[in-house]
């Protein structure tokens, strides 16, 4: 299946960065952010722009397995797309009538994997071939409103659905079939991820809580944040099998130790953050999209330091981040683009 390529200017933007120090306090942080002048050293770090087609408004978006290319789901127009960050070049590949794909990520294969809630099925899109593959949910999990997948042990892939609903697709089997559970608490399953150890854990926006899969049962166990009213929307593993969590309706931060069964918040800087995506990257380092402040957030565990970096379009609203060592990607569902930092 061929794509559609399309030339683009690649626009660099380096943007005047706004940084804050916000050190965490324990369970709920409080204290003020204050400005602090921008640097303009060769160290500071800055956000790039690459335009992609008008309409496409991005949604997630995961760097290829290629190591240069980065996959973006174009939720407006029903495509996969490939950025080619080198000359800003897009390729658009069409995964079917009535595609609305939400979440992408590259599986263990190379492939990128597309939850899709237009098609109500995970897609599977060939980066050599460009063959679209479709998996449908069965008939009894209609209209799910897919959201994001995970990969846990053994080749199996995870997912979410916003009616109430989680399930799994072996990706190894000759015939896979999709297979759904009922999620505990109704509505709200969403942002999805595994440990290092391949352990899967969603969040719950709608049902305020996380939740630890069993991977042979299929069986969902509720983890309840501190207090009520988090929102947590998205959840990142980090190296050491800690989740990370963006708290939509507090505006907050949180981390889950599963060893100790322990729970610990920061509040993001400003004064009405909403904390959207959370990524953790490679040198073990927080990363926010605030649509509140129109901001992408660093948070340095170590130093419990958080800084802002302003993006290029308002609002950008950066609704998933990922990355690759040494760089951070985000999509700007709002402004057809995607950014990245480099770190």
């Amino acid at each position: 299946m061929s794509g559609r390529l399309r030339r683009l200017l690649p626009v660099v933007g380096l943007l005047l960065v706004v940084s804050y120090s916000c050190a965490g306090n324990g369970t709920e942080s409080s204290s003020s952010p204050t400005p602090e002048t921008s640097a303009t050293s060769s160290g500071e770090l800055a956000i790039e722009e690459f335009d992609v087609p008008a309409g496409s408004h991005p949604h997630d978006v995961a760097p290829a397995a290629d190591g240069d290319g980065v996959w973006y789901t174009a939720q407006g127009s029903g495509d996969l797309g490939l950025l080619d960050p080198s000359d800003g070049s897009v390729q658009e590949i069409a995964l079917g009538t009535g595609s609305r794909p939400h979440g992408v990520i590259v599986g263990p294969d190379g492939a990128a994997w597309i939850t899709d809630s237009g098609l109500n099925a995970i897609v599977r899109v060939d980066p050599e071939t460009e063959e679209v593959e479709s998996f449908p949910l069965p008939d009894d999990a209609p209209d799910a409103n897919l959201n994001t997948a995970a990969f846990g042990e053994n080749g199996m892939l995870w997912f979410t659905g916003q009616t109430g609903v989680y399930g799994r697709l072996d990706t190894t089997n000759d015939s896979p079939q999709v297979e759904v559970f009922d999620a505990p608490g109704g509505r709200g399953p969403y942002g999805i991820t595994a440990t290092p150890d391949g352990v899967v854990y969603y969040a719950s926006l709608a049902g305020d809580h996380i939740a630890r899969i069993d991977s042979d049962s299929g069986e969902a166990t509720v983890i309840e944040p501190p207090g009520p009213q988090r929102g947590p929307r998205r959840v990142w593993s980090d190296s050491a099998g800690n989740i990370w969590i963006s708290e939509w309706d507090a505006g907050k931060l949180g981390r889950y130790v599963p060893d100790q069964n322990e729970w610990r918040e920061w509040d993001l800087p400003g004064e009405n953050p909403q904390a959207y995506s959370v990524f953790v990257d490679n040198e073990d380092i927080v990363w926010l999209s605030d649509f509140g402040a129109n901001t992408l957030v660093r948070f340095d565990p170590s130093s419990e330091e958080f800084t802002s970096l302003e993006l290029p379009a308002s609002p950008g609203n950066v609704r998933q981040i990922h990355g690759r060592p040494g760089e951070v990607w985000g999509a700007e569902s709002a402004a057809d683009a995607l950014v990245r930092i480099r770190t």
